[in-house]
């Protein structure tokens, strides 16, 4: 019922209409897109990595869609790039703009929301309190010189029901275009009125501090490897890899390949060590069991990456919806930290969607999203033998090796007071007709019970 986007095409440079209906469906389109994105992602980062910067540079409370798409644009391009850039990118990002208010920034009434987020979340950290207004790494006289520094932006196009773009703009007259004065923090650096590039000068500025590669580079190691930063991880491994960023210009790429080829990465202390968010509880359940559509048809897919955020929505967390400009509370607040994930309500809601992945599947309208155990299990070395069956189900959905005990407890699951050639024979006569149904039925049926064992693991809800 849009009649400015015909099926098929895309929404996101058409004009906007005053009709609530149609914004929502432009946003659970924008929804399904993020969600097969990650689901169809390959070997890689990238939608991890986008994730984290949406977690960064948060804005949230945004409803038109074509301005979610443009941030998400933003944060797509630039994920991988230079840290520094980035910022100035997002700095000018309608979303952000429209989000911490730096659209209504003007000279003659300066406005502190965006200035005080982009040093105390985006850069360079709050830093401790050592004296009245000034912290580690600024000063309150910082934020407001920098927000006189950042006047002068608006964005465009919102809810435009014109060919009106969506955008940043530039008002010299808005723009306070006298010299700001920094403080000890920056090197008392004077910032000289240069109208549309002036916030470019400030944010080179503020790079300049080597806080901002420390700050980043502990979020990260927080995001991708573990919560908690022992003695040895602060100086073994984020301060090298601060160091790295700065010598490489603030270039993200090499920190995380650094990262990622270390041996800290791979040890054992650092295997294990998070908590799933629902994003990657669901994608990651749907993913490793290869769960797939009876119609994988346009409507049926659209109502599958529907549920998916909603699903994660239930356990409080909904993409493009941060509670606030922190992010979520499992990234930063303390003594939690990711165990925020896990509470009387969640767990439950955990185990029940991996109840229901295990047996009856999802229904959307007409169609099924389920899980067939019998596909993984054709593709392991040895699927006659019980023992590796689950041992490499364990490495599949585990992060540590099932033990001896677990094994044992998981096959009197699978074949319940028989002997391991039980298992032998009945696979076997399977494997030699795989689409005769009375064979493949109770087969299935056996693994998706211990499968719903598993799953209910308190294991399978780390990485």
């Amino acid at each position: 019922d849009d009649p400015n986007c015909a099926i098929g095409e895309t929404w996101i440079d058409k004009p906007s209409l005053p009709v609530a209906e149609v914004w929502a469906y432009r946003q659970l389109s924008l929804y399904g897109w993020t969600a097969q994105r990650m689901l169809a992602d390959t070997i890689s980062i990238e939608e991890k990595l986008v994730l984290f910067w949406h977690n960064h540079f948060v804005t949230g409370d945004i409803d038109d869609p074509r301005y979610i798409y443009t941030y998400s644009k933003t944060l797509r391009d630039n994920a991988f790039g230079n840290f520094r850039e980035f910022t100035k990118a997002i700095s000018i990002d309608p979303a952000m703009l429209r989000y911490l208010n730096n659209n209504q920034n003007i000279a003659t009434a300066p406005n502190e929301n965006f200035a005080r987020e982009l040093v105390e979340l985006f850069t360079v950290g709050k830093g401790d309190l050592v004296g009245p207004g000034d912290y580690t790494n600024y000063t309150e006289g910082d934020i407001q010189a920098m927000a006189k520094i950042l006047t002068g932006w608006t964005d465009t196009g919102w809810f435009a029901q014109d060919n009106t773009p969506v955008g940043a703009e530039f008002n010299p007259s808005d723009h306070d275009n006298g010299d700001k004065q920094l403080s000890n923090r920056f090197g008392n650096a004077v910032i000289q009125g240069a109208g549309i590039d002036e916030y470019k000068n400030l944010i080179d500025v503020i790079f300049q501090q080597p806080a901002c590669a420390k700050y980043i580079c502990t979020k990260l190691y927080r995001w991708f490897v573990a919560d908690r930063i022992s003695d040895d991880a602060q100086v073994n491994v984020i301060e090298p890899l601060a160091q790295l960023m700065i010598d490489n210009d603030y270039e993200v790429l090499p920190v995380l390949e650094v990262l990622f080829n270390s041996d800290h990465f791979f040890s054992a202390s650092a295997n294990g060590c998070i908590i799933k968010s629902p994003i990657d509880f669901w994608i990651g359940m749907i993913r490793q069991f290869e769960m797939e559509l009876t119609d994988a048809g346009d409507a049926a897919l659209y109502e599958q990456t529907k549920e998916i955020f909603y699903g994660s929505n239930l356990l409080d967390m909904k993409y493009y919806k941060p509670p606030n400009v922190a992010g979520w509370k499992a990234y930063y607040q303390e003594p939690g930290l990711h165990r925020i994930w896990i509470n009387s309500v969640s767990l439950p809601k955990r185990n029940q969607y991996a109840y229901k992945a295990m047996n009856s599947g999802f229904e959307f309208g007409n169609t099924l999203l389920f899980c067939d155990p019998l596909k993984i299990v054709a593709k392991m070395d040895n699927p006659e033998d019980p023992n590796l069956v689950i041992s490499e189900f364990g490495l599949l959905l585990l992060p540590h090796p099932l033990s001896t005990g677990q094994i044992d407890v998981l096959k009197e699951t699978l074949i319940p007071g028989l002997p391991d050639f039980e298992w032998t024979v009945e696979y076997a006569e399977y494997a030699v007709d795989p689409t005769n149904e009375d064979l493949a039925i109770p087969v299935r049926a056996k693994l998706k019970k211990m499968l719903t064992v598993l799953t209910g693991m308190g294991e399978y809800q780390i990485m």
